[in-house]
């Protein structure tokens, strides 16, 4: 049976790092398919008022997602630097030991977040004619919390293993039925927004079932023995020393994304359906750097564990080379098609010209953005835990503050929501270089620490 694992700590680094960005950045697209999916079913067979409803929960589910899906990075940059190391009991338990957290966190918060649904859309003064939506289109997320989770823990496992492509056919798969869900939900049996959210969360939980069997079946490392099994203390403290950080991290930038959501809610309808737009597009956008990320923190993690710091230091630099060029040919198109794209989720001619005029604004600050992943991608893989949670504080005092100063401003108005987002991005990039600076010097040097120690 073919091994589907990947030392990265040998060849050329760019073939690898572009070899595994590849398969992960179709699966990137095909899991943002399947909320451009609900997106534009919603949009054109409900209404605005759906596609708003559906776009005033980003923020909040996000929040949820994010407390659960950094541990489960977490314990995917611990797998990959026990890779590294030649240790496969560490790895297997170090698997192991990562599920134990990721089967019992999301329970306990998508319950929470179930129960608080409607309460916490009203703080953050949704409009009323799109509340009932929205709590509806949450409270799902909430019960398929599970479900991501699943997939998230499968995924992060497999790929530090460096192995992109088994998580790939399965979402490939998932996003086609999510599609076919979704027209059965919405279109056939007219279940709105709740049908939307019933399709995403099964697609999602059928692609990390899939994901898991495959594993078992094919990765030699997901052979688990009667003793991987056992608890271990200090595989858990690691595990929760990077996915602490990581989860905070995630959870103040979705709690400055409210603080955004906040303002974006204070305008029209039209104005939070052409941010809920924009922002379907953009993450499509931001796939190839988020991939290219990913893929740096496994070879990071693999290089780090493995002792070459110079071999990491050169992916990094080279996967700033492949960030740029690919933003250099990204961004005329979309400034040159910004009204077709926007067009594809709404027949609204307003939401139409707003989402246009709010795309070509962010794409400015696409390269800031490119940074960011790159720079997250190799600090990520050496455990470098602070990092998280300074990046997210950095996102966190931009976006409750910027949009807030740029909106008052009469001569921007309602355009400061999407300057903002770009410069809190370029804030971010700045931060996380001189972070990278400092980093080098203490970590990524001859006498570097232990890869799970925490400045």
């Amino acid at each position: 049976m073919k091994d589907t694992t990947t030392d990265m700590t040998v060849g050329s680094p760019v073939k690898l790092l572009i070899v595994f960005s590849i398969p992960m950045l179709i699966g990137n697209v095909f899991q943002q398919l399947y909320n451009l999916a609900d997106s534009i079913i919603v949009g054109q067979f409900i209404g605005a008022d759906a596609l708003a409803a559906i776009g005033a929960t980003n923020s909040i589910t996000f929040f949820f997602f994010a407390l659960c899906n950094g541990f489960a990075s977490g314990g995917g940059i611990i797998v990959s630097q026990a890779f590294g190391e030649g240790n496969a009991d560490r790895v297997r338990n170090s698997m192991v030991n990562t599920a134990y957290i990721m089967f019992a966190l999301p329970l306990v918060v998508g319950i929470g977040a179930f129960a608080g649904s409607r309460a916490i859309l009203s703080a953050l003064n949704t409009p009323a004619n799109i509340l009932d939506k929205a709590t509806s289109y949450m409270r799902t997320q909430c019960v398929g919390l599970m479900c991501v989770s699943l997939y998230n823990l499968a995924s992060s496992s497999i790929r530090a293993l460096g192995d992109s492509k088994t998580p790939l056919y399965f979402l490939i798969f998932s996003c086609v039925l999510n599609v076919v869900l979704d027209i059965i939900f919405v279109w056939n049996l007219r279940l709105g927004v709740w049908g939307a959210g019933v399709a995403t969360v099964l697609s999602q939980f059928v692609s990390g079932v899939l994901c898991i069997i495959q594993a078992l079946r094919t990765n030699p490392y997901f052979k688990f023995k009667k003793e991987d099994a056992r608890v271990n203390k200090g595989t858990l403290a690691n595990i929760v020393k990077l996915g602490l950080p990581l989860s905070l991290q995630y959870s103040l930038i979705a709690i400055s994304c409210m603080a955004l959501q906040t303002v974006v809610n204070g305008f029209s309808a039209v104005a939070v359906a052409a941010f809920t737009a924009n922002g379907r597009i953009e993450q499509l956008a931001h796939q190839p750097y988020q991939s290219l990320s990913a893929a740096l923190t496994t070879f990071t993690g693999q290089n780090y564990g493995a002792k070459k710091n110079e071999r990491a230091i050169s992916g990094y630099r080279k996967s700033l080379l492949l960030m740029a060029l690919w933003t250099l040919i990204m961004v005329p198109p979309l400034w040159i098609f910004a009204r077709q794209i926007a067009s594809i989720f709404v027949n609204d001619q307003a939401v139409i010209e707003m989402t246009a005029k709010a795309l070509r604004i962010t794409s400015l600050f696409y390269l800031s953005l490119g940074t960011v992943y790159i720079i997250r991608g190799i600090l990520s893989g050496i455990g470098d835990a602070f990092f998280a949670l300074l990046n997210g504080i950095v996102e966190t005092i931009g976006r409750c503050s910027v949009p807030f100063i740029l909106t008052a401003i009469p001569l921007i108005g309602v355009w400061g929501i999407w300057w903002s987002v770009g410069i809190v991005w370029f804030l971010a990039a700045f931060t996380a270089w001189l972070r990278y600076v400092y980093i080098k010097k203490r970590r990524l040097s001859d006498t570097a620490a232990v890869a799970t120690s925490v400045e």
